[in-house]
């Protein structure tokens, strides 16, 4: 109930104070504003921060579309409180940061030449021709600083009608670069969009071009995926599903998805947790997934881990039981969890009451704290050098087995047991 009445304060404040009437944004609107005509617009908000602000939903990235070359853009920041990053200078964007903001200005373009990967752009001061070069009608509605929008792909009807739709042919469209056809599958889910027949035909006739774009890229579009709340509904749409995992074979085991819903909501999964869940089995996809696409040392790492566990797990049937305190305290709550989680999702047979009573216990176990160090070796006795930490481990060990509890008579018959 909290949630709900807080949420709903916060969209009546959206109304109220929507966030182009930041003082800060009002300052850069102003300075890219100046020396240009009145009568010509310099720069509008464009993309996830319109379409955001237009469904009354929180605004987090801001990319402003401007008429101002990167050079001048840089000029007229020069000796402000914002700081210049030249994040994508060769595609003409520009990064201002301040302490409060973080933005994305971009000059507008229009694409000369295209291969499926890259383009030859021209930039330009036409608004129309910028709107005609993006992929969906609806991240192609601009909001100048004063909330008035400019809308020449009629992004916002097909916005209030949940369609996500390429702007002009969508064969086209997807020719430029096929990198459109992950963001289209993003989109969808995003939304919980209607689908043209024309699109998803387009789609597969283009599936391969997939294949020329780099892995890099395709892993960017695919983090930005599984963050999705609607993710975890992706088994509802048939066409959806088939085309996910034509692009992503690695993801064969998406029915988890199901058993995953009956025990938490997204909130609940982070993206490490949720790969796990979906690579996860008996042929290691979780290693070639990490291979393939050259993930993160974090995130292979993190694969691993889960899988070693899940084995573990089948192997000690009381790794949630008589061992749960130990393991709670070799690895926190909170994986510990997850771990159930990931258990759960891959084992059919793992029924809902025990997932319940287990988190439960989880929850309630009391969590130990190892309170001898080296410090207190010296003090009883031991001599400084290299075996203190091994006889840490070992005095650590036996108050793990001994139920979290360790006399300090036996820490020092430990002790003399490696002074002599």
């Amino acid at each position: 109930m909290f949630d709900l009445s807080f949420n709903f304060i916060k969209k009546i404040k959206r109304n109220l104070f929507p966030f182009y009437k930041n003082k800060e944004l009002k300052f850069v609107f102003t300075k890219l504003q100046e020396g240009i005509p009145k009568d010509k617009v310099a720069a509008r908000f464009v993309g996830g921060c319109v379409r955001k602000h237009l469904s009354n939903d929180e605004v987090d990235d801001i990319d402003i579309a401007t008429i101002l070359s990167s050079d001048e853009i840089k000029e007229k920041f020069d000796n402000t409180n914002f700081k210049i990053i030249d994040t994508g200078i060769k595609h003409g964007t520009i990064t201002l940061i301040s302490d409060n903001l973080k933005l994305e200005l971009t000059t507008l373009r229009r694409d000369l030449e295209t291969d499926g990967r890259h383009a030859e752009v021209e930039y330009i001061d036409n608004w129309q021709l910028d709107s005609e070069r993006r992929d969906f009608t609806i991240n192609a509605i601009y909001l100048d600083i004063d909330g008035n929008t400019f809308d020449p792909q009629n992004g916002k009807i097909d916005l209030k009608n949940k369609i996500v739709k390429f702007i002009g042919d969508p064969q086209k469209r997807i020719e430029e670069d096929y990198l459109r056809i992950i963001r289209f599958i993003r989109f969808k889910i995003m939304y919980n969009f209607k689908v043209e027949t024309t699109t998803l035909e387009a789609i597969k006739l283009n599936l391969n071009g997939i294949k020329k774009i780099s892995k890099e890229r395709i892993l960017v579009e695919l983090y930005k995926i599984l963050d999705l709340k609607n993710f975890m509904n992706l088994n509802e749409s048939t066409e959806l599903k088939e085309i996910f995992t034509l692009i992503f074979p690695e993801f064969k085991n998406l029915k988890r998805l199901e058993r995953l819903i009956k025990i938490c909501d997204f909130s609940q999964v982070s993206k490490n947790l949720l790969l796990g869940v979906l690579l996860i089995d008996d042929q290691d996809t979780h290693e070639y997934f990490g291979h393939k696409y050259n993930t993160s040392n974090d995130i292979r790492d993190n694969l691993n881990f889960l899988a070693k566990k899940l084995k573990l797990i089948r192997e000690n049937k009381g790794f949630f039981n008589k061992d749960l305190e130990k393991n709670i305290y070799l690895h926190d709550k909170h994986t510990l969890i997850d771990l159930l989680i990931l258990n759960f999702a891959i084992n059919s047979n793992f029924k809902l009451r025990d997932f319940s009573e287990i988190f439960n216990k989880i929850l309630k176990s009391k969590t130990h704290k190892f309170n001898i160090d080296g410090k207190y070796l010296i003090e009883n006795g031991m001599h400084q050098g290299s075996l203190i930490g091994k006889v840490l481990r070992e005095i650590e060990d036996e108050w793990i087995k001994n139920n979290f509890q360790i006399t300090k008579k036996r820490v020092k018959e430990i002790i003399r047991s490696h002074s002599n």
